[in-house]
């Protein structure tokens, strides 16, 4: 065990993982994390807290994977590029060891730009760091954990012990790249990866081949990342506006079928449209646990953690290894 967290050994035990989100709120109040931390425990084997999503300022990631953690839900915390300089990354790396903190997912951060929109104004004028990128903070943590070193060579008494985790964009452009960019990280130590949402199931496959033909699901536990679907303007959205992610016309014409099957009632709109969504994911989920080299599913109902029960229910997932 390189860290002994719980999702490491779930996926050490050879059984399909399942993680999912909690976002912190643009506040100081704990309850809220407490609040999803409850509906999300039982349900997955521990929990990405996001880091300043969106960019927009929120409860830290450490602090917020603190408090999801005293609640009894194992988190995954997440280490942007974006906001900090190897310096205070390394820094907040031993204090969130220090904490009891066991797994960590490395990530770029959405530009600043993303946090003006809809009703927030967000901080588009920020400056962003990018000291290192995804892969060098990846040999950061590794040489932390595994050689007591830090990242300009000065000794770490007591390392800090981490599953490492990283991104992964299987169907970004340039399509072809996208193999050799995992293996970068897998090379810098990605002990797991979670993939970008993934609507296109036909496409996701032809790239984890290209992945398993490079022998990268044997050096590393691939999750497949399903991103849960409230609405066809989501999916129209998705499909238009998010890099990498593409989504076939018949998903978002089952959604609007189920609008449209409401009428004028938006109330009911929104149900039916939610319904289907959740139907959706479990299509993909089961579908996704099928390629070869897959090791379990990342499930990102953002701000609808109540989704994650049902759709791990409907899927054969549930209940989730006692190890």
């Amino acid at each position: 065990m390189k860290s002994g967290s719980n999702l490491e050994k779930i996926i050490a035990s050879g059984q399909m993982a399942v993680t999912a989100e909690l976002g912190p709120p643009m506040s100081a109040d704990p309850h809220e994390i407490i609040e999803k931390a409850k509906v999300l425990k039982g349900f997955c084997d521990a929990a990405n807290i996001t880091d300043c999503q969106t960019a927009v300022v929120r409860i830290s990631s450490i602090a917020a994977a603190y408090i999801s953690q005293q609640a009894g839900l194992e988190p995954v915390m997440q280490m942007t590029c974006r906001d900090r300089n190897r310096i205070a990354i390394q820094a907040d790396l031993l204090g969130a060891a220090a904490l009891g903190l066991k797994n960590c997912l490395c990530i770029a951060g959405d530009h600043q730009k993303f946090g003006a929109a809809g009703k927030l104004k967000g901080h588009p004028g920020a400056k962003n760091v990018y000291d290192v990128d995804t892969c060098q903070l990846v040999g950061i943590l590794q040489k932390m954990r595994d050689q007591g070193l830090q990242q300009g060579g000065d000794k770490i008494e007591v390392p800090p012990k981490f599953f490492i985790g990283a991104s992964w964009t299987p169907m970004g452009e340039p399509m072809d790249f996208r193999p050799y960019n995992l293996k970068k990280k897998v090379d810098a130590g990605a002990d797991f990866i979670q993939t970008q949402g993934i609507y296109d199931m036909e496409l996701f496959k032809q790239q984890m081949e290209k992945a398993r033909n490079l022998g990268l699901h044997e050096r590393t536990a691939i999750l497949a990342g399903i991103i849960v679907p409230k609405s066809a303007m989501m999916l129209k959205y998705m499909d238009s506006s998010v890099a990498g992610v593409t989504v076939p016309k018949p998903l978002i014409e089952r959604m609007l079928k189920a609008k449209e099957a409401a009428g004028d009632d938006k109330k009911r709109a929104k149900e039916l449209q939610e319904q289907e969504g959740i139907k959706i994911t479990v299509e993909l989920v089961k579908q996704a646990l099928e390629i070869p080299g897959i090791k379990g599913v990342h499930i990102q109902a953002i701000e609808w953690e109540s989704a994650i029960e049902e759709i791990v229910k409907a899927a054969g997932l549930y209940p989730r290894p006692n190890l």
